[in-house]
């Protein structure tokens, strides 16, 4: 008899279910193949089976080695890759959006191809973070300031409250040994949070790369909607671990703790209900979207008919 591993191919449907996601796993010096469903990973303690439809985000670390097989599976399962490099370094990939739709996608580009409708969603953006403040008035450099010195309280009230010292941000992308303590758990928590968003945002449909307040980057709206979180998670995290283990292995301790607070916190759901506010998105309709073609006289016509020439 056959042994199987994971679970079935889960339907489209089942994959949409973002938020029952498990939020990353990060894994290194291990070789990854598909058995089944699920993703096989060996090394040197033995060999486990990960069923893939349960992931959000695989954050692969030194070491690791991906078969096309494992590629494929993670690829059709929706699930956002992450390449961690030693330094810090991480280069993103993702398999195709679990929803089939492109209406998350269109609202988000048709808002932010026009400046009124941009400046309004970068304004919830800013409201978001400044809850008691009517923000409708101001500026995007107003806000911008505003939201300067509100990160930089977080700082300070943070140093205050763990008694770690406190100067100013600052990182090498090439060289996370030279960064301190503090910056150097900033910078695994800030990572650990642009993954999991960017799962949520390529998974739901829409894309990384169209920012409302970012711009000019593949990743802009990933770095625009992470910011909503960073005061919550990612900064009190940082600040906590140093606080508990100094520079002992604090890349790792970081990213164990954001780990559990994005589960504890269910982030992941909150992001899912986040990104359909700021879209104007109630409801993302059937994942598996039924393709038509586009007329700009006729409206959505028929795919896959055999259409005739028509006589002048």
């Amino acid at each position: 008899m056959q042994r199987k591993f994971g679970a079935k191919k889960p339907e489209i449907s089942e994959l949409s279910k973002v938020s029952d996601r498990i939020t990353f796993l990060y894994l290194e010096h291990a070789k990854l193949n598909r058995i089944d469903s699920a993703i096989s990973v060996a090394d040197s303690t033995g060999t486990v089976y990960i069923p893939a439809a349960i992931i959000s985000v695989l954050l692969l670390g030194p070491g690791v080695d991906v078969t096309h097989r494992a590629m494929e599976l993670m690829g059709d399962a929706g699930m956002a890759v992450v390449w961690v490099g030693e330094d810090g370094v991480r280069q993103y990939a993702y398999g195709r959006s679990l929803n089939h739709s492109s209406l998350l996608l269109q609202a988000q580009a048709k808002l932010v191809s026009n400046t009124r409708t941009r400046l309004a969603v970068a304004r919830k953006m800013y409201q978001m973070r400044f809850p008691g403040m009517d923000v409708s008035g101001l500026t995007m450099q107003q806000l911008r300031g505003k939201e300067g010195a509100r990160i930089r309280r977080v700082y300070q009230d943070q140093s205050q409250k763990t008694g770690v010292a406190w100067s100013r941000r600052e990182y090498k992308v090439d060289d996370f040994e030279s960064s301190t303590p503090i910056n150097q758990a900033l910078t695994a928590a800030h990572q650990a949070l642009y993954g999991l968003s960017y799962s949520v945002i390529v998974a739901l449909g829409a894309s990384a790369g169209l920012g409302f307040i970012h711009t000019g980057h593949d990743l802009s709206f990933v770095y625009d909607f992470s910011d909503l979180y960073k005061a919550d998670y990612s900064i009190p995290i940082a600040f906590e671990m140093v606080k508990e283990y100094g520079k002992d292995d604090i890349a790792t301790h970081t990213r164990h703790a954001m780990r559990n607070a994005f589960k504890d916190g269910k982030l992941i759901e909150k992001m899912v209900k986040d990104l359909k506010y700021l879209l104007n998105v109630k409801d993302l309709g059937e994942v598996h979207a039924v393709m038509n073609l586009w007329d700009n006289r006729k409206g959505l016509q028929k795919f896959g008919v055999q259409y005739h020439e028509l006589e002048e």
